[in-house]
């Protein structure tokens, strides 16, 4: 991770030296231990605070949109998935941006670090590349990188950037595609699934922290937010209506998800939010061979026609 953390820092200081870009978007160490933070370097100087580590783990597409100024991104592949993505809707000058690609081996979970040394408080923390150690007033704990990983890094099958300038680090083997979790959803009775969906959703404050976490929701101004018409209720007491925000939204990013699970990461109740996503990501690659931001050629799974698709639903 130094040593990675060092190529960033040379890599962005000569880009800002040399005018090349007016801004590098990455990450900085956070106040807290296993925290970091979106940072912006607009000088060589500031470059030096960029760091690169398995807290790493904000989608950082998110503050590249209708930008006029030169961008240099450090992006792990689910950040380039969005890149890509959003280059294809018009939201990226593609001219405009330098992609610092980063193979990504995956994040951790500070929830599952949390549950694992019982909430107590974290002063010091380690990464040996695989294992995590920490440290705290009286106790010392090790823990295994790939038990605290974020679920989305551990199905995660574009783990090195698809596209990119310049790539930094070594590359990683990529893992196979796995819907294990979509599969036993789908196995339940429509019951047991509509018994699911109401329990995560009664869990619902409707914060929008998910749509804000979200690289892919851009809109200026979401349906839930409309007085004239409005289109669903204000009050977070309703499941119907936390189910319809979260419905509408994945049927929005039909074609579009990279599955990089922020929505999820940001959700403060712990509501599984990705099991509706990878389920849309899961019937879209079924049904259109089609999954999102995986090249700057092909078109949009749901922006394409072909004179042989079948109009049963006209009839």
């Amino acid at each position: 991770m130094e040593k990675l953390t060092q190529q960033i820092r040379e890599t962005a200081k000569k880009l800002l030296a040399e005018k090349k870009v007016d801004l590098v978007v990455g990450f900085a160490q956070g106040s807290l231990p296993l925290r970091s933070t979106p940072y912006f370097a607009r000088t060589p100087e500031q470059a030096e605070n960029l760091i690169w580590s398995s807290t790493c783990e904000n989608n950082l597409a998110n503050y590249l949109r209708k930008r006029g100024e030169k961008v240099a991104v450090i992006a792990k592949g689910c950040d380039v998935r969005a890149i890509v993505g959003l280059i294809k809707e018009g939201q990226i000058v593609k001219e405009n941006l330098y992609i610092i690609g980063v193979p990504c081996a995956g994040m951790i979970d500070r929830k599952q670090i949390n549950a694992a040394v019982e909430g107590k408080e974290i002063l010091a923390a380690g990464d040996n590349g695989s294992e995590i150690l920490l440290k705290g007033k009286d106790f010392e704990k090790t823990v295994a990188k790939q038990d605290v990983m974020f679920g989305s890094c551990k199905t995660c099958q574009y783990n090195n950037p698809v596209i990119f300038d310049e790539l930094l680090g070594e590359k990683v083997a990529a893992r196979e595609a796995n819907y294990a979790d979509i599969e036993a959803f789908e196995a339940l009775s429509d019951e047991e699934r509509r018994a699911f969906i109401a329990k995560e959703m009664s869990k619902c404050i409707r914060c929008y922290a998910c749509r804000q976490a979200c690289p892919m929701c851009y809109c200026s101004e979401c349906f839930v937010d409309c007085n004239t018409p409005a289109w669903i209720g204000k009050s977070a007491k309703s499941i119907d209506d936390n189910a319809l925000f979260q419905a509408v939204r994945v049927f929005h990013l039909a074609g579009r998800c990279v599955d990089c699970g922020a929505c999820e990461r940001a959700c403060p109740m712990g509501i599984k939010l990705s099991l509706l996503t990878r389920k849309m990501v899961k019937d879209v690659k079924e049904l259109f061979g089609a999954e999102a931001g995986v090249n700057l050629e092909d078109p949009p799974a749901l922006n394409t026609f072909k004179f042989e698709d079948k109009e049963d639903f006209l009839l």
